[in-house]
């Protein structure tokens, strides 16, 4: 028994964790010089990312054999990805409207950052320069295109064994650098608390609170219900995603398990086909944590500037973040640059308020990641079992595993 728990991911993910912040606490320096740690881990598992969307998409429409049905795929995607984001911002400004998380914040007593790099951001995000900066959007419509020309091609049978055999060894060595995610998750949360402290979320516990449990709400109910319409509990998905959930937590990054994740749904039963177009999408466009985040965010700085904000401007908002919140996806600083954009364009809210938010942010980037990453998954569940593409006989032996990481 001892030695199955020491030899368990997600005992030594938990450890780590733990350690980190510790060290982070009672030594802040040491805890900030444990950045390269969790930096470096990501910066690992990032090399692995565009091989397997890459692998996973020509592989999986390569074996679906009617390419129209690719295109519906891609089309129910971008559809449900619009409906659930859209609900998580209106979830996001319901509950910033009822808990009034900014009322009554003394903004004396909170540290605040400088936003000099954010308050001249553009209103708008340019969709061209999103798809130029974002690398994993253009490697899965070179997948797409590329997998519909090899299904094509006389010599299809013969190139799609270099392409399992390259399959193979791509995921064995993401096995065997997963086994460093301790060592990240402990620099990423001993960083975080090194640098930011603990006593930094007391002026603002009350919107970290509201943030944490929104998305919690969010997760059981919003998704859960998704995952009920077809009879799968969302209790034992996030069990099955246990070690996953928890490297994003240390490292506050969705990229740092986004490749175990692919591999994972595939394994409970997802067709490779769809978990390498809906994954891989939804990293861009299906950001649910992040939506709930900003509509929350803007709703307390109206709060904080006793701002009462009409109708129309309500309506402003939702319009605005239900496009900004997707083509900043990838773009450095994106949620203050959305934010500002925000504030400029409803001209109602000092944008100076973003310098409050600076000092917690780091610590809800870790509800945002979880939120979006979980929602990737559950869409993914979702379109298989719609387009009839998942295997409820894999799921159910994946579920029932007494150590997930060992396939």
């Amino acid at each position: 028994m001892v030695k199955k728990v020491f030899s368990n991911l997600t005992f030594w993910v938990l450890f780590a964790i733990t350690a980190g912040i510790l060290l982070g606490h009672f030594f802040p320096e040491q805890g900030v010089a444990m950045q390269p740690l969790g930096k470096y881990f990501i910066d690992i598992i990032k090399l692995f990312i565009n091989p397997i969307i890459l692998l996973t998409i020509v592989t999986g429409i390569c074996g679906m054999g009617d390419l129209k049905k690719v295109g519906k795929v891609g089309g129910k995607a971008i559809l449900y990805f619009e409906i659930v984001t859209t609900i998580a911002l209106l979830i996001g400004l319901g509950v910033g409207f009822l808990f009034e998380p900014g009322a009554g914040v003394n903004t004396a007593a909170v540290n605040k950052g400088d936003i000099s790099k954010y308050s001249g951001a553009p209103i708008s995000i340019s969709w061209v320069q999103f798809f130029k900066d974002n690398i994993t959007i253009q490697v899965l419509l070179l997948a797409i295109i590329s997998g519909i020309v090899i299904s094509k091609s006389a010599y299809k049978d013969k190139i799609l064994r270099g392409f399992y055999f390259s399959s193979k060894y791509v995921f064995k060595g993401l096995h065997w650098v997963m086994k460093l995610a301790p060592i990240g998750a402990f620099g990423g949360m001993a960083f975080t608390i090194g640098k930011y402290g603990l006593a930094t979320l007391i002026p603002l516990g009350k919107l970290m609170l509201c943030v944490y449990v929104t998305m919690a709400l969010f997760i059981f109910l919003i998704l859960g219900s998704v995952m009920r319409y077809y009879k799968i509990s969302i209790w034992k998905f996030l069990g099955y995603i246990k070690n996953e959930l928890l490297i994003v937590l240390g490292t506050s990054s969705s990229e740092a398990a986004l490749p175990s994740l692919m591999e994972k749904l595939e394994h409970m039963g997802c067709h490779k086909s769809v978990v390498g177009l809906v994954v891989p999408a939804g990293y861009s466009f299906n950001l649910d944590g992040t939506s709930i985040y900003l509509s929350m965010a803007i709703v307390f700085l109206a709060q904080v500037f006793d701002v009462t904000l009409n109708m129309e401007q309500i309506i402003t908002i939702i319009g605005i973040l239900m496009v900004t919140s997707k083509g900043a996806a990838g773009v450095t600083g994106s949620g203050f640059i959305i934010l500002a954009s925000t504030l400029a364009a409803t001209k109602v809210i000092p944008i100076e308020g973003l310098a409050l938010l600076l000092g917690v942010d780091r610590f809800m980037s870790e509800a945002r990641a979880i939120t979006n990453f979980i929602g990737n998954g559950v869409a993914t569940i979702f379109i298989a079992n719609n387009e009839k593409m998942f295997d409820r006989s894999r799921m159910h032996k994946a579920f029932h595993k007494h150590d997930i990481n060992d396939y």
